[in-house]
């Protein structure tokens, strides 16, 4: 296992972290067993940050993660959870900081924690960004003060938001996700900025929420018509040179020593191992090429998420 020191925290974390999505049922309905086996595994192999949130199963995926933690020591391991996302809809969302502090305490009995590692406002598109800077960001420093998170943390779909609040508000991490993978890198326009700034990187979804991999994305994957199509060729053509395009697009993710850690979430303890053993061997460069050609009239493209007008 690698690790990294995340930006200005000091935090020496696995390149490879756990996401607790899956344990929602995100992508399919889940064996609880398997899901808490699968962070055990996750932990006992070395990796040593998990990322949840509330939002994830309607904070299922909380509750499950806190009955696997219930038998790990707090020091084996780093944990990240949000606020300000309950549900799909705009109306789910509530940024306002009585709503968010509440949330921080709900999200710690679930846990069964004291604190977490890190606190972060869940998708902040679907908000005001005055509010999140001036509102929500300050009602986290509060909690951060309290002894109930060591570092606040930002999440959000479009990169350019990463500049506009880091640059009103300090903030310790940020999590992108589908922006550093292999259809898309608009990311890595941000890291020298992120680097200059300190602040801790969490590159969520290198499969592109599975739009990378032989199975294919969920059917409520929000990517353009044109992605998908790129995708499942660039998938058929690594089957065809014998290889996992899943395989290919972490090891390209983790290629990358500015982006301090890869979340990847599975609730199968399987999954969890061959992702690992995955990460360790070396990157196919002529595979890489030719799939990047494959994705290249795709490359970048994205989808819309939250308030129009933060896109």
């Amino acid at each position: 296992m690698q690790y990294r020191i995340l930006g200005q925290t000091g935090l020496k974390v696995s390149a490879l972290a756990f996401g607790g999505s899956s344990l929602g049922s995100a992508f399919r309905p889940i064996d609880e067993g398997k899901g808490i086996r699968a962070v055990h595994v996750a932990i006992e192999e070395g990796i040593n940050l998990i990322d949840t949130a509330p939002y994830y199963g309607a904070t299922t995926a909380e509750t499950i993660l806190g009955k696997a933690l219930k038998s790990v020591p707090r020091h084996k391991y780093y944990l990240a959870t949000k606020v300000a996302r309950y549900g799909p809809e705009i109306e789910d969302f509530d940024f306002s900081a009585k709503r968010v502090t509440a949330s921080v305490e709900e999200s710690l009995t679930r846990l069964g924690v004291d604190y977490v590692d890190f606190i972060q406002v869940h998708d902040m598109e679907f908000g005001d960004l005055e509010q999140i800077v001036n509102e929500t960001i300050p009602a986290l420093h509060k909690v951060k003060a309290a002894g109930k998170a060591r570092f606040v943390g930002i999440s959000c779909l479009p990169v350019k938001l990463f500049r506009h609040v880091l640059d009103r508000v300090q903030v310790d991490q940020i999590q992108s996700y589908c922006h550093y993978c292999l259809n898309d890198t608009a990311l890595a326009d941000l890291l020298p900025y992120l680097k200059q700034k300190g602040v801790a990187i969490f590159n969520s979804a290198p499969l592109a929420m599975r739009l990378l991999s032989n199975d294919g994305p969920p059917d409520w994957h929000p990517a353009p018509a044109a992605l998908h199509e790129k995708c499942a060729e660039a998938a058929a053509h690594c089957r065809v040179r014998g290889s996992d395009i899943g395989k290919l697009a972490l090891q390209f993710s983790l290629a990358n020593p500015d982006i301090h850690t890869n979340i990847v979430g599975t609730a199968d303890p399987a999954r969890v191992l061959k992702n690992i053993h995955d990460s360790a061997e070396p990157l196919d460069k002529i595979l890489l090429a030719e799939v990047q050609k494959i994705l290249k009239p795709a490359h970048n493209l994205t989808w819309p998420s939250g308030r129009k007008e933060n896109n």
